[in-house]
């Protein structure tokens, strides 16, 4: 309410003033039509101003600086090439609004990057000759799966990692759904995320653009990473795909993983617990420790039995790796074939 009076009182001493002065000779109802117009103006831009993020806000008072003082330059360059009169006073005023106009907008839209504490260098850090800055966009996907915070932590992934505000408002909805599976999965999303912002090591950062015209948030994902010249990190493989499309890259946490799992090659043996029935007759199915899919040929019979098995065939499919295998000997002595309770032992 106090706002609200201020601006009031602004606007009519700003109308009172060009009332009774009456600038550049006007009669004195159109000056104070001015005046508030004016008054109007400086309270649309506060609305503004206020709207933006500290850094933002931060990045263009310095653009709008850097602009004014090239303005100036230059307009000493025209003082001594341009005789005095209309045509010098024209283009000083114009060079003076357009390098603070372009400032202003350069310095906001560069105001998420920069980093206060460590100098001006980040503000530059992307126009470099040969590389980008160092940065990396974090799909809801990759936050609520966790391996991000292990790999991070670890050192393979550097640099800042960027969380649009769309990103974080997924989660919270996530985090809010009557289902118990999805709020399960957003509470771990903001679990993780909040460990991540709290390990001093990260450089995890907060960033408000958005894409109003756009709904979902696979695309905004995409419009920020062409606009931030960034990568996008997620384990979708939908969005993947889409990203690819649109020429934009993508670190996937699902490709990470397989890369990193163990190369087995046909021919090869290993032990298995078969633990279920494949979809094909006879068939047994079973794991590795990580994950893997191992499909077995006339292990029906062994379900709930650690068997060994020779390798025939790997496949490698869009969600990983399969192995396809058989037993080494269908008349297994009884040495070779052990049940899961013994293994347990």
């Amino acid at each position: 309410m106090d706002l609200v009076v201020i601006r009031i009182l602004f606007v009519l001493v700003l109308t009172a003033a060009c009332f009774f002065l009456r600038p550049f000779a006007l009669q004195p109802w159109t000056a104070a039509i001015l005046g508030a117009a004016a008054a109007g103006a400086v309270i649309v831009f506060e609305l503004r101003v206020r709207a933006l993020s500290l850094k933002r806000l931060l990045g263009a008072v310095l653009g709008s600086v850097l602009g004014i003082v090239g303005a100036a330059l230059f307009g000493l360059v025209l003082a001594g090439s341009l005789p005095p009169g209309g045509t010098r006073s024209v283009l000083q005023l114009f060079v003076l609004m357009l390098m603070s106009y372009v400032g202003l907008m350069v310095g906001a839209s560069k105001g998420d990057v920069l980093n206060f504490t460590g100098g001006l260098a980040e503000l530059f850090a992307g126009d470099r000759a040969g590389g980008k800055r160092n940065l990396k966009i974090l799909d809801t996907s990759a936050i609520i799966d966790g391996r991000i915070l292990d790999v991070v932590e670890t050192g393979f992934l550097e640099g800042t990692l960027l969380v649009p505000e769309f990103v974080l408002r997924e989660l919270q909805i996530i985090a809010d759904s009557s289902d118990s599976s999805r709020r399960q999965r957003g509470r771990r999303g903001l679990d993780i995320l909040q460990k991540m912002q709290s390990n001093p090591t990260l450089a995890v950062q907060i960033i408000e653009d958005d894409f109003p015209r756009l709904r979902e948030v696979d695309l905004k994902l995409i419009e920020l990473a062409k606009k931030m010249g960034a990568p996008v990190v997620t384990n979708d493989i939908n969005l993947s795909k889409v990203a690819q499309l649109h020429h934009v890259r993508v670190l996937n946490l699902n490709d990470l993983a397989n890369s990193l799992k163990p190369l087995v090659l046909p021919g090869e043996k290993m032990n298995i617990v078969v633990l279920k029935e494949g979809k094909e007759y006879n068939q047994g199915v079973g794991y590795l420790d990580d994950g893997t899919m191992v499909v077995v040929d006339h292990a029906r019979r062994m379900i709930g039995r650690a068997v060994e098995i020779t390798v025939t065939s790997v496949l490698q499919t869009a969600s990983g790796k399969m192995i396809f295998g058989k037993l080494e000997d269908l008349t297994l002595k009884p040495e070779q074939v052990r049940t899961i309770s013994e293994l347990s032992s």
